[in-house]
């Protein structure tokens, strides 16, 4: 069997977003993946459940530990179609996830490289790697169509 690739975990978290999209909530999705297979995912929820923590990565966590029956996922990736805010790299932290894929930087609330510079600090796992730019183009314009449609201030 073929390993399957960052591009196609990145799709699967792109068709999270899609469904975002289609709720009218930003569209931003996310996929936690062990041993090459897809054990969670997650897009944005914050409008519909009024709750500001109902980000993609954020559910996409938690969901992957309640299925795994833990919450350390040390041996699982993050693939999220935007770079990830502040709180989520905390839940990044906290959940020693080793490998982060992200779409297109977040230039007003992305935390890994853009606004907030988080991705040396130490409490990262150690030797986390990190891709930025999978997809970037796809990503990026879902966000922009979508911010075009519903005129957010950003």
């Amino acid at each position: 069997m073929k390993k399957k690739t960052m591009h196609y975990f990145m799709q699967q978290a792109i068709e999270e977003a899609k469904k975002a999209y289609a709720m009218g909530e930003v569209p931003i999705g996310a996929v936690v993946v062990q041993k090459d297979v897809v054990i969670a995912r997650a897009h944005n929820l914050k409008e519909s459940t009024g709750s500001p923590t109902a980000h993609a990565e954020i559910l996409a966590i938690e969901a992957a530990s309640q299925r795994l029956g833990r919450w350390r996922l040390s041996d699982c990736s993050l693939y999220v179609t935007a770079e990830p805010c502040p709180m989520c790299v905390g839940a990044i932290m906290q959940a020693q996830i080793p490998k982060l894929v992200y779409g297109v930087n977040e230039a007003r609330y992305g935390a890994i490289e853009s606004s907030v510079f988080l991705k040396n600090h130490p409490m990262l796992p150690k030797g986390m790697e990190i891709y930025g730019g999978i997809c970037e183009k796809d990503c990026g314009e879902l966000l922009t169509r979508f911010f075009k449609q519903h005129r957010f201030n950003r």
